[in-house]
């Protein structure tokens, strides 16, 4: 296969995914395995595509987030208690991604490991459908400082391929009592610093890995998971209002299942 429809291929599962609780690194790798690519300079660009999806949410919540850039040189409440939640929610898995960022590459980078945590996420979703805390808080630009901390640190559980950050973060907004909608959409905002600081952080390690024709490849998949992004963002929220995460749970246990096969059968 061409480089190009790779790339093409790769980047519109990123955009897919991305924002959907199913994992999309781990996609993404199942995708790289299936494609037969190496390992380099393929993973690198899995990660780097990433930041595409997320420029699909700036564009989209641009109104908001430029409500709140404004707001706070102005000492905005609603704009500081905002841009506080985000920030406490990064933290955490900023430090864990800076610790761990090459065992991470090296080790968990692994498809049985992706098969076997998309199974056991969506074991959990399905338990959440049913067992889920009433909803106390239905905004989600109202955290409080405990939800939001709370939330960051159940998002440390995605450094693990296949557990999945968006998946990680809406888990942990249901169990600390966040409605559906608004844990979908905190998810969303914490995805920019998360993601930004992914890519800035691999494109720092894999500089001498990037030549003109993997910065084509990167470009190319970047655009393709931006449009790709921008279709899930517009539509996601109000699917998890109308059938909530059991599709999602039920999506992750087939490829997981079939993952597990595959490997099984051809080793």
């Amino acid at each position: 296969m061409a480089d190009w429809l790779a790339a093409i291929i790769l980047g519109l599962v990123e955009g897919l995914t991305e924002f959907i609780p199913v994992s999309s690194t781990g996609h993404l790798l199942l995708t790289k395995e299936a494609l037969g690519l190496p390992p380099e300079p393929w993973d690198t660009f899995i990660v780097m595509i990433q930041l595409g999806a997320i420029l699909a949410v700036v564009a989209l919540y641009f109104q908001r987030l430029w409500k709140v850039l404004v707001g706070l040189p102005g000492k905005d409440p609603a704009a500081r208690m905002f841009a506080l939640s985000v920030l406490l929610a990064f933290i955490p898995s900023a430090i864990v991604g800076l610790l761990f960022h090459d065992f991470i590459k090296r080790v968990l980078f692994n498809p049985t490991i992706v098969c076997v945590t998309l199974i056991l996420g969506g074991f959990a979703l399905i338990a959440l459908e049913r067992w889920a805390p009433p909803a106390r808080t239905e905004d989600s630009m109202k955290f409080s400082w405990k939800t939001a901390l709370g939330v960051g640190l159940f998002q440390c559980l995605s450094i693990i391929p296949g557990v999945s950050r968006s998946g990680a973060t809406i888990v942990g907004g249901l169990l600390l009592g966040v409605d559906k909608r608004a844990a979908a959409e905190f998810s969303f905002f914490l995805a920019i610093p998360t993601m930004v600081a992914a890519f800035g952080l691999d494109f720092w390690e894999s500089r001498d890995l990037i030549n003109g024709d993997v910065a084509g490849l990167i470009g190319i998949g970047f655009v393709v998971s931006f449009f790709s992004g921008l279709f899930v963002v517009r539509t996601l929220v109000d699917f998890v209002g109308r059938y909530g995460f059991a599709p999602f749970a039920a999506w992750r246990i087939l490829v997981g299942g079939v993952g597990l096969l595959a490997i099984w059968a051809y080793g």
